[in-house]
């Protein structure tokens, strides 16, 4: 049996119960970790059969990596939208910066969701890489394409900017919330985002 697809659920018009089932298996991961999570508890948390979960879900590992798949396309469309980054870097950059920082703060759901991930990814690699290829990927491909159409930044390196530009905010995120470090390295994020922004537009 293939892997079900978020994108493939969607096109079976069954996004309530498969919405339903993802609730739940939110609620059993972040509860219990992926490897104390099981179908019997998912099925339980979401309300509907064992035999409804394995109808969309060959097993926890597919569950899981559609889970993943379905919040890495709603945090894309939440911070960039639904086209292309578009206007001036001096403006563009420092929205996306703002606005990827404080929803990243303000979203405690996901926040658990990392603890989980970087939690289990020494024995579950495969799961981590699914964080990386729908979460962070396509962001940094969207990011540096950006930069490559803005010659006048003058950068040698475009993807090694983008890779700078989100490998700042993510680490800032990790430290501050996901890691509790917000007492242990204080700073404020506009400090953060004025600094970035000085690097990649070279701004004095």
């Amino acid at each position: 049996m293939a892997r079900t697809r978020v994108s493939d659920i969607d096109r079976e018009g069954s996004l309530d119960k498969v919405g339903q089932i993802l609730q739940g298996a939110m609620q059993e991961f972040l509860a219990h970790g992926y490897a104390g999570t099981s179908m019997d508890k998912v099925a339980a948390a979401a309300g509907v059969s064992k035999a409804t979960v394995y109808s969309y879900f060959q097993d926890k590992e597919g569950l899981f990596k559609a889970l993943i798949e379905q919040r890495a396309r709603k945090k894309f469309q939440s911070i960039l939208g639904k086209h292309s980054l578009e206007g001036e870097p001096k403006i563009i950059l420092r929205q996306l910066a703002v606005k990827a920082l404080a929803q990243m703060a303000e979203d405690t759901e996901h926040r658990a969701l990392m603890r989980v991930i970087i939690g289990e990814s020494g024995r579950f690699p495969e799961l981590a890489q699914v964080c990386v290829r729908y979460m962070i990927k396509p962001v940094f491909e969207t990011l540096s394409q950006y930069l490559k159409a803005h010659p006048e930044l003058d950068l040698p390196d475009p993807e090694a900017a983008a890779r700078i530009f989100l490998g700042a905010l993510v680490h800032f995120h990790i430290t501050q919330e996901v890691l509790h470090g917000k007492d242990i390295l204080p700073m404020a994020s506009d400090r953060l985002i004025d600094s970035l922004m000085h690097l990649i537009l070279k701004d004095s």
